[in-house]
């Protein structure tokens, strides 16, 4: 053999034994296309990479389709999609035989098939694409979810999910979530940055905690678009969901298309939402484009220790709700300052009463541009909220008591009859 061939067979027969001995330094790594990334060592699948390289490495994913549920357990790692050529999208898509759980479930015990799950772990997830077409789900026994983090922290940036969707006849079951964080053993940093997020079923990006008073996920959601399914009769979506004692801060996202139809003689009646807050309090909102959803931005109290009190609604442009309201303060104690709102087909915001405990007392409205609404402000029944100055435009009241408007254009709506829906556990 010639001596330059046989010291390059060398080089690799020694880079491949490290990667697959799990030494202890780490490495990077290719799946897909040798000629992609021609240097590292490649693999036929991620999930063998995952399997095969030591705790600390990245693995580079050539463009192409994968169909495959990876799970990354208990190792820290950076998973990155990169270009070959003129191409440039590396996805994983639905096996062929269809999604099937993780061996695991949710931290509220409902059984899960995650297609990119990490559990225990710091991970990095950016440049992928996750597309849920023809998941093969049979009932609502089983969560389809796109990029799932339990008990893990890092980064999911700039990926595509798309298609995390039931068949259509069990949309109504609530399920389907595009990226959800999720934790009960503490409070682990995720970051949620510059991911497009389309086509799910109940919603787009979601956090959550333990449902107890303890503390969940810290999350920062950022500079993503969040596209509903536009009005549906099948399921009450929300863009973003941050709940059960999460914490976050929720920063320059376009949300857009949670629309619910609720069927006839519903009661109560359920509302989709471009921004929930469900049981969290302190949680920071600001900079965000909403438009076109049901309900705009709405913080709710869950119960007596989960709150959503201490909610800060800042800088947010809010267009278009339809039926219900821009911004809906079922709480107490927050902050809604400085918001664009256009043509809401209820109320600019509402200090609403209907979340016991809270009252919607002691909030802070002001500096506001309401343009096109029933009240430019609603005021419900709680006291100590200070609603002044702010600016109004061609609204049919400024400020109103109580929680009814009539619009000059329809009839009025009784917002204790509605609630917010959000994704919760099955048990």
């Amino acid at each position: 053999m010639h001596p330059t061939r046989s010291f390059t067979f060398s080089c690799l027969a020694l880079v491949t034994l490290i990667a697959l001995s799990g030494h202890s330094f780490a490495s990077t790594v290719a799946v897909g296309n040798p000629a992609c990334q021609p240097s590292l060592v490649h693999f036929a699948t991620i999930q063998l990479a995952v399997n095969s390289v030591p705790a600390g490495s990245t693995i580079k994913v050539c463009p192409g389709n994968y169909p495959e549920q990876v799970s990354i357990i208990s190792k820290n790692l950076t998973l990155i999609g990169v270009p070959f050529g003129t191409a440039d999208a590396a996805v994983v898509v639905v096996p062929g035989g269809g999604l099937v759980t993780n061996g695991v479930t949710d931290i509220f015990g409902q059984p899960t098939a995650a297609q990119i799950f990490v559990q225990n772990a710091a991970v990095t997830i950016s440049h992928l694409g996750v597309d849920g077409a023809n998941d093969g789900m049979t009932d609502c026994t089983i969560d389809p979810i796109g990029i799932y983090y339990q008990n893990a922290s890092g980064t999911i940036t700039d990926n595509a999910v798309r298609n995390v969707l039931l068949p259509p006849g069990l949309q109504g079951c609530q399920d389907g979530l595009a990226i959800n964080v999720e934790s009960n053993t503490g409070a682990p940093a995720v970051t949620i940055s510059n991911n497009s997020v389309r086509n799910y079923d109940k919603n787009g990006i979601t956090a959550s905690g333990p449902n107890n008073g303890s503390p969940g996920p810290s999350v920062k959601v950022t500079g993503n678009t969040v596209i509903g399914l536009g009005a549906t009769t099948v399921t009450a979506q929300n863009g973003i969901q941050i709940g059960y004692g999460a914490t976050a801060t929720v920063a320059s996202n376009y949300v857009v298309d949670d629309i619910y139809i609720n069927p006839p003689a519903c009661s109560p009646c359920y509302g989709a939402s471009g921004i929930l807050i469900y049981g969290s309090a302190g949680v920071n909102v600001l900079s965000n484009t909403v438009e076109s959803t049901q309900y705009g931005i709405v913080p709710v109290t869950a119960s007596a220790t989960l709150t959503a009190n201490g909610t800060i609604v800042t800088s947010n442009h809010i267009g278009g709700t339809q039926l219900y309201d821009a911004i809906d303060l079922c709480s107490d104690g927050n902050s809604a300052k400085s918001n664009v709102i256009y043509g809401s087909s209820q109320d600019g915001i509402h200090t609403d009463d209907t979340c016991p405990p809270s009252t919607g007392s002691t909030n802070t409205v002001t500096g506001n541009t309401i343009n096109e609404a029933c009240a430019g402000i609603l005021l419900g029944s709680g006291g100590g909220n200070t609603t002044a100055p702010n600016s109004f435009l061609n609204v049919t009241n400024t400020t109103l008591a109580g929680d009814t408007c009539t619009p000059l254009d329809g009839p009025s709506e009784k917002h204790q009859s509605l609630r917010p829906s959000a994704y919760k556990m099955k048990r």
